[in-house]
This record gives C-alpha cells, structure tokens and sequence, in this order.
C-alpha cells in the first residue's frame, strides 16, 4: 500500500519530485510524498500572508462549525487514519487506534474552546484621570502560525497546533515530521475539503532544516509552534527574531515510588509508562526512584510486568510495543544500555536488540552521573535509583535541566501535598505515571522542556494578541 502525500500550498495541490517512505518494521515503502524546496516555503508562507486578510474577518460561528466538521469526518474513518500511523511510523495499532480517538477528542475541545475566547472590561475609571472612560479588552488572531510537529504522534499533535491556530482566526503553515508526511496530509484536506474552509488558510509542505529554517527566519509569521528536540528548540529560538515561540522540547520524566505506595499498581503502571510507543514519547518514564525499603521487591515486580508485554509486529491487534523509528535510534540506545553496564548498573529485563527493536530494558543500580539517567533516552529504556525516602527522591528528580512532568506513588498525603509543590516540573502526576496526559489540560514543561503551553485553550491564548480599547 502506497500512499502519495502531495505538498499543499493553500487549497492547491503541486506535483513534484518524489521521496518515500519506508516502514520502521516492514522495511517497505509505504507512502510517498512530493518533496518540497525553500522556494515552496516561501510560496507557501506569502499565501497564508494573504489568507489572513480572510482568516481574521471570519464570522467566529464558521470557525467553530470548521473544527467540528472536521472531527465528524475523522470520526468516519478513524480506522483509515490509525492505519495510515501504523504504516509510516509502525505504531501499535491498538495505541494509534487510541491517538485518532484522541485527536477527534481534541478538535471537539477546540471547538468547545471557540466559544471562550473572551475578552473582559477594565475599570479604568478607578483611577481619577480615567473617570470618564471606558475600557475593554479582546483576543484577536496573532497573523500566520509555523507549525512544526514530530513523529510520535503525528496525528494528535499536528491536531494540537493547527485547530487552536485556526478557530482563533490566524492562517498556518504546517510542516509535519518528514517520517509520516501522507498522515499529515490526509488529515489536512480534511479542513481543506470541509465546506467550513476558509480558503488557503492551511499549507502544509515537507522538508527538513532548509525548509523549517525558511518558515523560522521568515517575517511573515506571528507564531512560531514547534515540537521537537531541545538543540532544535535554541536554534529556533536563535532565528526566530521578534514572535511568539511556544517550544514543546521533551524531557526525563521521573517518578517516586514511596514505601506506602500500592506496589502492584505502580509496577504495571510504571510498565506502561516506560514502554508505551517504544518509550518514544516526550513524557515517557525513564527515572524510577524507589524507597530503599522496598526496591528490590518493585524491581521484581517491575520485572514480571516487562516480561507480560507482546513486542513485534505492530499490525497486530495483540501487539503492545514495536520498533524504534530507525535502526539509528535503536543503536544508540544499545550503545547508552552497554555504557551503564560498564559504569555499574545491572539488567533486570531486556537490553537485547534485533535491527530496530529494543526489548523493554530495565536498569537497576542506577547512578546519577550515569548518562542514562541525565539526557533524555527517547526509547524503552528505564532506570532503577535507590534512595533513602522523600527528600533524597525530591532533590534527584529536580536535578535536571528538564522539567515536563514528574509523578509520586504514596499514600502519605503529607508527602502528596509537598511533592505538588516541590517538583520543578510543568505537571506533577499522584499516584499514575508522568506519561499521563489529557487533552483539555495545559500541557508543557519548565527549564529546558520548553516555553507555553499546549491544550486548546492555553494554545488559543498563545496564537492570540491582547487588544486593548478605550472610550472616552
């Protein structure tokens, strides 16, 4: 099955040279997409320029009935879509079946959120000069939005920029991960093909540094929305010059597992938490402080949920983790298992690689100058530190340049209610992992995981522009 993404500048479709993509377990191609040059980005950046003048006129109510179109018709084949995330970037079917019902989830949250976008009067008469005045203030679209999304989830999180970008009036250009150019495609004509569509109002075109570097650099947009790596994020921060920038830069999530937790439920938990989507997800687990009074009955624990999981074929129903997304990242992830051996740690499970699979590795005996627990891993790997209780979990999981999302397991309100305000992390999670996340919440990180936030509404107020009125 071959599917053929083509660049789409506005409500046109250009033809062009064709590059391909190759499935991460199958090793075939699968789709196929027109490659884009610096002169399609700038094309594409003076359309939405132009669009604008449409986009910010737009009656709100047709905005509003846009998103919801475009969730109805997602609805009607989100069988379609999850295969076609299966076939690019060989997700789990079961877990991209779970993203398209997210995003659907998403856009009908957008949509909801469209009807918020308030304004509120300001008292300028408390002051004695502004006696005789009026004063307002409303939310007006920003201008043209960049956004640029990654591969994990390549449906959902192009949903998170491109739908607030849109209800809030602003036009986009989006240029998706280049692993699964024809997922994104598909779900832009279905904005593009709604009879709500403002014409031209979306690009989307593919390319890697040239082109993102073309869309950052331009003057032409207002927002700069990307999702990525952190030497990826300072550069754009670098090149971006006078915009708004929301940066979505990944992390090294931890958790604390305390000795009045329920063992067996973060054992599981933490399981999923560690390996969901090849440990490829932003917020994936990957530092297990436990209590040292009950560590090596978790790491067993721990141990016995690794080994239930169905590693494999990700077309299978039944399978619950399938490769990394090149044979690369899964040799770099050997190489970071192999140094951790070497400076002490010990396997509990896993560890072993065939091409671009790694099975589910747990590490125990951890260290914290051990380069596996201080950069961010993007792979089933998770590492096992021993400590003494709640203040030595407290200062190790704060020790990192990242801040995304932390978690606790305790039944110890006392430390509950302090970990909430001890944890320098963008989200703190009680008693579930730091992979939990939902759509309707704002969703970002502090220190290096990144700048603003994700979630329709906090997304809305990062693509609009506070205009302030008053009336004399």
């Amino acid at each position: 099955m071959e599917l053929l993404a083509k660049k789409l500048i506005g409500s046109k479709e250009f033809e062009g040279e064709i590059g391909e993509i190759i499935n991460p377990y199958t090793k075939k191609v699968t789709s196929k997409y027109v490659k884009c040059s610096i002169e399609d980005a700038k094309n594409a950046l003076q359309t939405a320029k132009k669009a604008f003048e449409k986009t910010k006129n737009s009656p709100l109510y047709q905005r509003i009935a846009w998103i919801e179109d475009v969730a109805k018709k997602l609805e009607k084949r989100k069988e379609e879509f999850a295969k076609f995330i299966t076939l690019e970037v060989a997700k789990p079917i079961s877990q991209a079946k779970t993203e398209v019902q997210r995003c659907i989830e998403n856009l009908k949250i957008c949509a909801a959120e469209g009807y918020r976008i308030l304004g509120e009067t300001i008292p300028t008469d408390a002051t004695k000069s502004g006696a005789k005045t009026l004063s307002f203030y409303k939310r007006v679209p920003s201008g043209v939005v960049v956004a640029i999304t990654p591969f994990n989830f390549p449906l959902n999180l192009v949903a998170h920029k491109i739908a607030p970008a849109l209800i809030a009036g602003n036009s986009v250009v989006l240029k998706p991960t280049p692993e699964a150019p024809y997922t994104a495609y598909a779900f832009a004509k279905l904005f593009i093909e709604s009879k709500y569509a403002i014409e031209d109002a979306l690009s989307v075109i593919y390319g890697d540094a040239d082109v993102g570097s073309t869309l950052v650099k331009s003057p032409i947009p207002r927002v700069i929305s990307f999702t990525g790596s952190v030497p990826v994020g300072k550069t754009i921060i670098q090149n971006a010059g006078i915009k708004k920038v929301t940066l979505e830069l990944g992390g090294n999530a931890a958790t604390f597992v305390e000795h009045s937790a329920d063992l067996n439920w973060a054992a599981a938990r933490c399981a999923i938490g560690a390996f969901a989507n090849s440990g490829q997800v932003c917020i994936s687990l990957q530092r297990i402080y436990v209590d040292e009074k009950i560590y090596e009955e978790f790491a067993n624990k721990l141990g016995e949920e690794a080994s239930r999981l169905k590693i494999g074929d990700p077309f299978n129903e039944e399978t619950f983790m399938g490769p990394l997304i090149n044979e690369d990242a899964a040799i770099r992830a050997e190489n970071w298992i192999k140094s951790a051996l070497k400076e002490g740690a010990r396997i509990i499970s896993g560890g072993k690689r065939e091409r671009n699979i790694l099975a589910p590795t747990i590490l125990a005996d951890v260290t914290d100058d051990m380069k596996i627990v201080c950069e961010e891993v993007f792979a089933p790997i998770v590492s096992l530190v021993k400590v003494k209780g709640y203040e030595e979990a407290l200062k190790k999981m704060n020790n990192s340049p990242y801040g995304l999302q932390y978690s606790m397991f305790s039944n110890r309100m006392d430390l509950i209610k302090k970990a909430i305000d001890d944890f320098e992390a963008g989200g703190v999670i009680i008693n579930d992992i730091p992979t939990l996340r939902f759509d309707i919440q704002p969703y970002g990180g502090m220190k290096l995981s990144g700048l603003g936030r994700e979630g329709a509404k906090y997304a809305i107020e990062e693509m609009t522009e506070i205009k302030t009125v008053i009336i004399r």
